[in-house]
């Protein structure tokens, strides 16, 4: 059996050999590998700067009690509760408040009739004749009224306070919102500034990255921003305002991002994600053309005889799939778009398709 393998072996060699040296050269010298180019492609990339913060109510309100002393009679909304400026969510009783508002009305018709009998009286003090009545009773008639008029205006005036006590049993939204913290109980009774409700006006949460003193010069409201959710979503903001102060135990100041309204973000989230500062030029490269060996990345360039050559290059910005080659490479060259880690030096390859 050793005699036939070394026999099939020279036979095959000898079979070779009469094709020709070049035939013996294109056996030994097989393409490593099959590839698709691509040409680094010059763009406009915006310089971005990193960082993170939590996601958070744009304005908050909260919803509390102006009067003490009710029951709350009916609750009408919960946490998660959209609604619009006006809408009723709680009722208090009413009773006691009412029962004060029928005595107060009674108050001020009381105080209409005393003022009409001290007007009277006045009139007649005025039409008299001088010396039928005493100066003194004449001045007590004129003292009498005017104590009439105000005494009507206090009334009025209490009455105009007990119809706001009123009204202050019906509890509303403040703004169009969503419900965000609610402490109103079915039968709690409330004090004055007992807080019900919490409110997240129009809905919009907005993301308060932190960014360190260094990079604050750089950041202006209407600049873009692009934020990381856990889920696996991107948000699209825009920078609204730049804090003036600078907190003295991180070092970093509070950049407020206002986000789109649909989709919500939901709030209370930290996440991370990148402002846009300026935009510069970058030369990209897909993100699999690069091959990183021994802590170093490279490409793969092949030259016009399809053989690769490992070329050193220094990587900067990435976006989407795409990185940003800052040294290396020119432009211009044919760059093995996937798979450069299982080329070696000179190499020869198949190309897929016409570099682009």
């Amino acid at each position: 059996m050793k005699n036939i393998a070394i026999f099939a072996g020279t036979l095959a060699t000898c079979l070779l050999l009469a094709r020709g040296p070049a035939a013996a050269q294109e056996e030994t010298q097989a393409p490593a590998l099959t590839v698709s180019l691509v040409e680094p492609a010059k763009e406009q990339w915006p310089e971005t700067i990193p960082v993170s913060g939590w996601l958070k109510p744009w304005h908050e309100a909260t919803i509390a009690s102006e009067t003490s002393g009710l029951r709350i009679k009916e609750v009408l909304v919960d946490v998660g509760s959209v609604v619009k400026k006006g809408d009723v969510l709680v009722r208090l009783d009413q009773a006691s408040v009412l029962a004060d508002l029928k005595k107060q009305e009674a108050a001020v018709e009381t105080g209409k009739a005393n003022l009409e009998k001290a007007t009277s009286e006045a009139k007649r003090a005025r039409d008299i004749a001088s010396g039928v009545l005493s100066d003194q009773k004449r001045v007590e008639y004129f003292n009498t009224e005017r104590t009439a008029q105000a005494a009507l205006a206090s009334e009025e005036a209490a009455l105009e306070g007990q119809r706001i006590k009123v009204s202050q049993t019906t509890i509303t939204a403040v703004d169009d919102g969503i419900i965000t913290s609610r402490s109103a109980s079915l039968g709690a009774v409330v004090s004055t500034g007992t807080e019900l409700f919490r409110l997240t006006r129009q809905q919009r949460i907005e993301w308060q990255a932190e960014v360190p003193a260094l990079s604050l010069l750089r950041v202006e409201p209407g600049q873009a921003a692009e934020i990381d959710a856990p889920d696996g979503r991107t948000f699209k903001g825009m920078v609204r305002l730049v804090a003036p102060t600078i907190s003295d135990e991180t070092g970093r100041a509070i950049v407020y991002v206002q986000l789109p309204e649909e989709p919500k973000p939901r709030a209370g989230l930290y996440v991370s994600g990148r402002i846009d500062i300026t935009a510069s030029k970058a030369l990209t490269v897909p993100e699999s053309s690069i091959v990183y060996r021994d802590g170093l990345a490279y490409v793969f360039v092949i030259d016009e005889e399809s053989r690769a050559h490992r070329v050193r290059v220094k990587v900067g910005r990435r976006r989407s799939d795409r990185v940003e080659v800052s040294e290396g490479l020119a432009g211009g060259e044919r760059v093995v778009q996937a798979g450069g880690a299982f080329l070696s030096e000179n190499a020869l390859v198949k190309i897929e398709e016409a570099a682009r």
